[in-house]
């Protein structure tokens, strides 16, 4: 069976077609990749990568740089990523930049975020850095301690809500005083017999100082009140005069002193 012409011309075209197809999905991806643009490395450690995958976007100032090349576990503790990064951004990126773990969005792909740093120093990041890593944080441990602060705050609950119902029904110390009527009755006659006897105290001063008063002026004690203000008035002229004499002898001691230091 021959081919013709048309059918030859039919043939080439879809084989330039699936070249064509092929050319442009390579430029893309390649594109994506990165594969025909200059690109330096850099690493970092993490403790856990929460689901980052290799070819995963690598991002700086919202922008993607690059991608995840490599994904190492280095040890039970230590997980190694591998970025391979554009350098055109390479003078941006500071030695104490850091990288840390993030989402494209609430339910998207995990992504490694990049910080330019420069707070501690200005020098560039070279080929093969390590950068401090910041570990992601650990959903499943936030959840399972949520949980338990549920947990604790339902058993306070009910031990709040079983205290104030023994309460109610009088039992306890706290519940019999409230619910007791009788001891209330009692405390109640107990503050009323205080109150009267703080009344009762209080008279019986007023009392006494009124008598104190009228025995000043009874003829019979009225010598031994002026004795009283007597003693107290000597006593008075007393320390007055003492305290003169006193003030007269340190002024003439001071007077000598100056004295002898004169003849000196």
């Amino acid at each position: 069976m021959r081919t013709t012409s048309g059918q030859k011309i039919k043939i080439g075209g879809f084989v330039l077609a699936g070249l064509a197809v092929l050319v442009a999905g390579i430029f893309l991806i390649g594109n994506k990749r990165g594969l025909f643009s200059t690109t330096f490395h850099v690493h970092g450690m993490f403790k856990n990568v929460s689901g980052l995958q290799v070819g995963n976007n690598a991002r700086f100032a919202g922008i993607n740089v690059g991608v995840v090349e490599n994904i190492e576990i280095v040890n039970d503790t230590t997980v190694k990523v591998m970025l391979s990064l554009d350098d055109n951004v390479r003078k941006f990126i500071k030695k104490d930049a850091k990288l840390s773990i993030g989402s494209d969005g609430l339910m998207g792909d995990k992504l490694v975020v990049i910080s330019p740093g420069g707070a501690e120093t200005n020098e560039m990041v070279r080929n093969g850095d390590e950068l401090a890593a910041i570990n992601p944080i650990d959903v499943d441990k936030i959840i399972k301690k949520v949980t338990g602060i549920a947990d604790d705050a339902g058993n306070l609950i009910a031990s709040l809500a079983s205290i104030v119902d023994k309460v109610d029904n009088g039992k306890g110390s706290i519940g019999r005083l409230l619910n007791n009527d009788k001891m209330a009755r009692n405390l109640e006659g107990t503050i009323k017999q205080a109150q009267s006897t703080m009344a009762t105290v209080h008279k019986t001063s007023g009392t006494l100082n009124e008598d104190l008063k009228a025995a000043q002026h009874n003829f019979l004690l009225r010598g031994f009140f002026k004795d009283k203000k007597k003693k107290q008035e000597k006593a008075r002229q007393d320390s007055i005069k003492k305290v003169k004499k006193d003030s007269i002898k340190r002024v003439k001691a001071a007077q000598r002193d100056s004295l002898k230091k004169a003849g000196n």
